[in-house]
């Protein structure tokens, strides 16, 4: 079973039911918190009464600076949202990690900004370098992948779209909310990742709602084509994909054939006239609430509230 830490200002603590226990340990960063494992199975072994959880306020349990890489159109429901026919090539981008906030944090939206979305994505956590030339297979996963995360990849639509931007887009201060739990995992729960549901909502209406089995390119194979090219280290975090549900939709094929006739600054500003109507982008009083579990508890990775606010 999986074992889910905590962190806070004060430090680190598992999560058992409803309190939490610290962990004893002198550890900062996730990384170092990796390498502490016998601590982390201290304190889950632990009787002791410790604290509730609803009293402690949680920080990203994956700790910046850190490599943030994500891969694009990767749930087959997200790809048909977007248009995407046929096979659909792996793709990645990169998010700068001064992004990650934690599971309670605003998601505060940029002034110049319009068009915000979500994307609720399972985080992997490195336990281990990937080296350039690695192949992973399924079986080797546990020597990889040290735990889970829950994360939100927030996007600015128009800043994605009309610059062909991603690492912009999806690049502000607080676009990657992260947590509240790392679910440490042990080799046999990596049999049961297939089983786990992402849900998202926003202000209690359900938008996106699939299971890993919905993913085009799963994490054995997402970490060999990522080491082409893209070293990784112990705490360094790939997002993997969001499904189908998003408020940005690939328009009909008719109207984007007529698109494409247009001048880019026409298409473009007919485009987001027609979005505007659109009425599920972030405005600022919204609450995103995002969850990833298994239908039997085995990992459940806790819940992500976090608000919508305007930049000052």
């Amino acid at each position: 079973m999986s074992t889910n830490v905590l962190r806070t200002a004060d430090g680190w603590w598992v999560v058992l039911g409803d309190r939490a226990v610290p962990v004893d340990t002198k550890a900062v960063t996730t990384a170092e918190l990796l390498a502490d494992r016998p601590a982390v199975r201290e304190a889950a072994a632990s009787s002791e009464p410790g604290t509730p959880v609803a009293d402690l306020v949680a920080l990203s349990p994956v700790t910046t600076p850190c490599r943030v890489v994500a891969q694009m159109v990767n749930y087959r429901s997200h790809a048909r949202d977007s248009g995407f026919t046929g096979d659909i090539p792996p793709a990645f981008f990169r998010k700068a990690s001064g992004s990650v906030s934690g599971p309670g944090e605003a998601v505060v939206r940029p002034s110049h900004v319009k068009f915000l979305d979500y994307e609720i994505e399972l985080g992997l956590v490195m336990g281990a370098p990937l080296p350039v030339g690695a192949v992973v297979e399924e079986r080797d996963l546990p020597s990889y992948v040290a735990g889970l995360v829950i994360t939100n990849d927030v996007s600015a639509r128009e800043v994605q779209l009309t610059k062909t931007q991603f690492y912009e887009s999806k690049s502000y201060p607080t676009f990657t909310p992260t947590g509240p739990f790392l679910a440490l995992l042990e080799p046999e729960d990596f049999a049961h990742l297939l089983d786990l549901r992402l849900r998202l909502s926003v202000n209690g209406e359900l938008r996106q709602d699939r299971t890993l089995a919905d993913m085009i390119v799963r994490p054995a194979q997402a970490l060999t084509l990522l080491a082409r090219f893209q070293t990784l280290d112990p705490g360094d975090l790939l997002l993997t994909g969001t499904p189908g549900g998003t408020a940005l939709k690939a328009p009909p094929k008719a109207v984007e054939k007529i698109g494409s006739l247009l001048p880019p600054a026409v298409k473009w500003k007919a485009f987001f006239k027609s979005q505007a109507k659109n009425p599920h982008y972030l405005n600022p009083g919204d609450v995103i609430t995002a969850t990833i579990a298994t239908p039997d508890g085995r990992m459940d990775l806790g819940e992500q509230r976090t608000p919508v606010a305007a930049a000052n």
